[in-house]
């Protein structure tokens, strides 16, 4: 039997939540929906608790993980000590010019301080973490190995409705139903969305895909007793066309190093030790393959396959229903090698906090608040989205779009000036940090130094 939805005065909390998805992004959005909603509930498939950190339906979790300066900053407001909580298990916080071995397709970058401070960690420290602060929530209620078996309307025009259903009950054991004030949709990839809209007659959403298929393997390496480098990430990006293969190794908490090899297409890294350190080996950054070498392997070797990019177009929806958002991968899977899915996961969360102070306030209740969010959140994705594909179309064989082709070769341009030219390094780790607009790379001391290095380049072949 469904529970009745009541309205809240402005001012007052409202009554309930229902975030679909106990994972990180459903975490972040729940400790955002814990200052608004009387009750959030967190339905989750698997069966986690307080402490568990990675779990079987993350099926890159154990992969390394990248939290950019910008997301760093948007998780550290909502989850305030979160940074130093880290730095005591031994999560290193540095500048992310001075400890970072950076091999750009043409050379590494600059070694020298560009004022953006990172932090680095397992995806599973960082879940755990999370979890355990959640959970405490007075407001939170954590529905561990719960399955949402639908989400229908209660009125027309609206999808507040949720039935769950604890995995494993006896089949006489009947499905929980409740009507929330807001249903967040944060199951990720997997998402039942379009399943949902359908069953509303209402339209589901276009999806903008990129291919780019990549292939992770990672494992962790406890490092030894006296192991001091003068690095903390060690890293090689692949690039279109001649690069397919890249690594990364960052240095996490409990003095280990998190290790993910990826290579393009066919160029697979091996998940046992002799082929996994093989492959590091062919990379042109050896302290990959060194740390490799030196660690102690804890645990398996892990391999995660990537198809590429895809983006629920919601913001473009015009049959959306209210009551209904998507959050994290459950509205856009960006290709993990960028590092953005993290961040953009807190920036959502940041959005929606903010639409709902305004709206408690006064401004309004939740009616049109999907809309504003869905819209909001495009506006979030659209610059990560554009940086991550117009790289990714560049493997293709051909026909690749004229803005791709642009981006691609003012990139590689921008990478032979970071190589011996500081401030430009800068600029671009602040823009690929989101602390910045892409536009800094654009400014004309910046389209000077392309345009000459572009001449040059052009005059020697």
């Amino acid at each position: 039997m469904a529970d009745q939805q009541q309205s809240a005065p402005p001012g007052t909390r409202w009554q309930r939540a229902v975030v679909i998805g106990g994972g990180y992004a459903g975490l972040v959005t729940a400790r955002v929906l814990a200052d608004h909603f009387a009750e959030v509930l967190v339905l989750e498939r698997d069966p986690v608790r307080p402490d568990t950190g990675v779990h079987r339906h993350v099926p890159q979790g154990y992969h390394a993980h990248a939290l950019l300066a910008r997301g760093g900053d948007a998780l550290e407001a909502l989850f305030p000590g979160l940074r130093a909580e880290l730095a005591e298990l031994g999560a290193p916080v540095f500048d992310y010019g001075e400890r970072m071995s950076f091999l750009l397709p043409t050379g590494y970058a600059s070694r020298d301080p560009v004022g953006i401070p990172i932090q680095t960690f397992t995806r599973d420290e960082l879940e755990r973490r999370l979890r355990q602060r959640v959970s405490a929530l007075p407001a939170v209620r954590m529905l561990p190995a719960t399955r949402c078996e639908t989400v229908t309307a209660s009125a027309p025009g609206r999808l507040d409705r949720v039935r769950y259903r604890a995995e494993g009950a006896d089949d006489a054991e009947e499905s929980v139903e409740v009507v929330a004030d807001l249903v967040v949709d944060a199951s990720g990839r997997a998402t039942s969305i379009d399943r949902w809209l359908a069953g509303a007659r209402l339209p589901a959403s276009a999806t903008a895909v990129v291919k780019a298929k990549i292939t992770y393997t990672s494992a962790c390496y406890e490092r030894p007793a006296q192991d001091r480098q003068e690095f903390d990430i060690a890293y090689q990006m692949a690039f279109a066309p001649g690069v397919p293969r890249g690594g990364v190794v960052l240095a996490v908490e409990h003095h280990r190093w998190m290790c993910s090899l990826f290579g393009v297409d066919r160029h697979v890294p091996p998940t046992e030790d002799e082929g996994y350190l093989d492959f590091a080996h062919t990379l042109d950054n050896p302290r990959i393959a060194e740390q490799i070498k030196r660690g102690t392997r804890q645990g398996e070797i892990h391999r995660y396959t990537n198809p590429g990019n895809a983006w629920r177009l919601h913001h473009k929806n015009r049959g959306w229903p209210e009551r209904l958002i998507a959050v994290g991968d459950a509205l856009c899977v960006f290709n993990p090698v960028y590092g953005q899915g993290l961040t953009v996961a807190a920036l959502e969360a940041e959005l929606l906090g903010g639409l709902l102070r305004r709206r408690r306030s006064g401004a309004g209740g939740l009616d049109g608040l999907s809309r504003a969010y869905q819209r909001g959140a495009a506006r979030v994705i659209q610059v990560p989205w554009t940086l991550a594909t117009s790289s990714d179309l560049m493997w293709a064989p051909g026909g690749q779009p004229l803005s791709a082709r642009f981006a691609h070769w003012y990139n590689r341009h921008v990478f032979a000036l970071a190589v011996r030219e500081p401030d430009v390094w800068a600029r671009f780790v602040r823009v690929l940090n989101m602390t910045a607009p892409p536009s800094l790379l654009f400014r004309p001391a910046v389209l000077a130094k392309v345009a000459r290095h572009a001449l040059r380049r052009s005059g020697s072949d």
